[in-house]
């Protein structure tokens, strides 16, 4: 009898009946992940045309974390022994939230690498946050990088998703990041069907013309992100994958990551499998670092086309 149960619907099994891939947390590296990520909130200065998150000045589906509630977390850290290497924050726009420098600073504090996601706009640009970022610039150096989004290297197509003036504003605050002598990257998006060797060339041509010391040849200073579209025709992911594409379980990154977001209307925090899946209950793995060290059934389509088959990764 033909199965007809719609994909993506059973964590054990796809709708082809076959055993559906798990990726374990660890990976090689023994228990626990080597980068957490916060998601700060979902509220953003901007609204962009096609944001996975759907962030907006309106949207506060994540509501802010606060500082208090980031400790706890990074107390977890220590508690599980997870060889935690790297924090990352993500949004919205991470310093839309009042608590912001104040997370960054406990986690730089603590030894830890502090990536931060931002668009370097308006937020980043208040005296105030300026002052704070000086200030971690000076005691810890290029431990601090921020990740900077520029959808495209050229005004129009930024604009377009972004808003009219957005690149000149993102421009602004880039330049004031290195100007200081910040650690920084750059994500763009792969939307435009453009080559990735033309893409890295044509980012290149920017960075060289403002100043900017980033090697768009290196994948972890420019990150070309392919679109997330959960409409996208692209195949379950089995356990006979691994071998048919030459791929490893530890190589996706829900085997070296994990989220703390806080829902609207939610007491405390939740722990996510993954910082591009934020609103699916399934992959909400509960409200502990400890809870989250289960195994992850790929059961989305962004698992298959980002993390397997595109062999991307937020780190």
């Amino acid at each position: 009898m033909l199965d007809t149960r719609p994909k993506w619907a059973d964590p054990a099994l796809t709708a082809t009946g076959e055993t559906r891939a798990r990726v374990p947390l660890a990976g090689p590296w023994g228990r626990g992940a080597t980068t957490l990520w916060f998601n700060t909130g979902t509220l953003c200065n901007i609204e962009c045309a096609s944001c996975y998150i759907e962030s907006s000045p309106r949207n506060d589906a994540l509501v802010y974390l606060s500082a208090a509630e980031v400790s706890g977390f990074l107390d977890q850290i220590k508690e599980r022994q997870w060889p935690v290497r790297e924090i990352g924050f993500t949004g919205g726009e991470p310093f839309m939230n009042r608590d912001f420098p104040a997370m960054l600073a406990d986690s730089l504090s603590r030894g830890y690498e502090a990536l931060v996601l931002t668009n370097a706009m308006r937020p980043l640009m208040r005296a105030r946050v300026q002052a704070a970022l000086l200030d971690l610039l000076e005691q810890h150096g290029q431990r601090l990088t921020l990740r900077v989004s520029l959808d495209h290297y050229t005004r129009a197509r930024h604009d377009a998703e972004r808003g009219l003036g957005s690149f000149d504003r993102a421009l602004e605050g880039v330049n004031w990041l290195a100007q200081k002598g910040f650690s920084l990257s750059v994500a763009g998006r792969t939307m435009w069907n453009e080559p990735l060797a033309q893409a890295r060339e044509g980012y290149g041509g920017l960075f060289e013309a403002q100043g900017w010391p980033i090697d768009p040849n290196d994948p972890a200073r420019l990150v070309l992100f392919p679109e997330m579209d959960e409409d996208a025709p692209v195949p379950e992911i089995t356990t006979a994958c691994w071998g048919i594409l030459g791929k490893r379980p530890h190589d996706v990154m829900c085997a070296s990551t994990r989220m703390v977001v806080k829902r609207k209307g939610a007491s405390a925090p939740a722990v996510l499998a993954c910082t591009l899946i934020p609103y699916d209950p399934a992959f909400e793995l509960g409200a502990s670092l400890a809870e989250a060290e289960r195994a992850v059934p790929l059961q989305h389509p962004h698992c298959a086309k980002f993390c397997v088959l595109g062999g991307a990764s937020c780190s």
